[in-house]
């Protein structure tokens, strides 16, 4: 691996391997009072942020601490962004300053990827790009932690069957899980209104519903979306109490499930209309278990783009 810019890029295998590393450093770290490893000792790893975020930030730079990194974050209303200057002359700045990963997030689609070009040289030297969200594209990391936070409640992916419900349209959460669950062999179900499906999803590795009640008894796990207000220019949905109606995870949806069945949200949750207050708290729910994850996927990302496989067993 060189990169991490989207999910697509996994084989089955080697996010397999990312998730079993993940779970190395979870036990690792495990009864550790102070939880700190060398593995990526000298290197560099700075989180480049022109968007607001708390558990992905905050995140990568514990897992970056955790494995004894020099972590550096930069935001874009602290940096020169604010004198005017461009992505790619930032880009290029943060690489001569000695960056060994850069960690992006923008609210662009394909930024990380430029990024990755303007950064490598043609001899392929140049610092590891994370792709921490880039506009309504795609958000590998977070499939990621949802895929092992999956796997840990429900035993593994395959055959199992996975609902991704609300605003698909402008979540690159949604295109990342459903590329990477399909891809470790789980069945996807998007259930969204038609508004907040994206034009193409035809070509996507899913089925497509309308009628969430429909489809709660026959999934293993149902993950609630972020209906993302920021992004909208126009009415998507008549209210906010319709959209609740119809596609909100409440406490009578909840009774329809599996007992078995697991609830993910990708965060922030907006309680009362995608998810009940009382859901997002009840045992099936994993949304802190998925920050939890969220620490060590990122440590297993970081170090197999800087270190690489064949020190794993000395590092940790």
């Amino acid at each position: 691996m060189r990169h991490l810019l989207s999910t697509q890029d996994l084989s089955a295998d080697a996010a397999t391997e990312l998730l079993d590393e993940a779970e190395r450093f979870e036990q690792a770290l495990a009864g550790r009072e102070v939880r700190k490893l060398p593995t990526l000792r000298g290197r560099t790893v700075m989180t480049v942020f022109y968007e607001n975020s708390t558990r992905t930030r905050v995140s990568f730079e514990v897992a970056g601490k955790w494995m004894s990194a020099d972590v550096i974050n930069v935001s874009a209303s602290s940096s020169s962004v604010g004198k005017g200057e461009s992505l790619r002359d930032t880009a290029k700045t943060l690489r001569a300053a000695g960056a060994d990963a850069l960690i992006v997030r923008h609210p662009a689609s394909g930024a990380a990827h430029q990024i990755a070009a303007w950064t490598t040289e043609a001899d392929g030297s140049g610092p590891a790009v994370i792709n921490a969200g880039d506009g309504t594209h795609e958000h590998p990391t977070q499939a990621l932690l949802d895929a092992l936070t999956l796997r840990q409640r429900l035993g593994g992916l395959a055959g199992r069957r996975i609902a991704l419900v609300g605003d698909v349209l402008h979540s690159r959460v949604a295109r990342s899980n459903a590329h990477l669950l399909a891809t470790l062999g789980a069945e996807v179900v998007l259930v969204a209104p038609p508004t907040l499906l994206p034009v193409g999803v035809e070509q996507w590795p899913v089925t497509v519903s309308g009628d969430l009640d429909a489809e709660l008894a026959a999934v293993d796990a149902v993950m609630m979306l972020r209906v993302q207000a920021e992004r909208m220019n126009g009415g998507f949905f008549p209210s906010s109490r319709e959209y609740s109606v119809r596609f909100g995870l409440n406490e009578r949806r909840l009774a329809l499930l599996d007992d078995k069945a697991v609830v993910l949200h990708p965060g922030p949750m907006l309680r009362g209309m995608e998810i009940g207050f009382s859901v997002a708290d009840a045992p099936q729910a994993t949304v802190l278990d998925q920050v939890r994850n969220g620490v060590h996927v990122r440590m297993a990302v970081l170090f197999r783009l800087l270190v690489g496989t064949e020190q794993t067993g000395d590092s940790l």
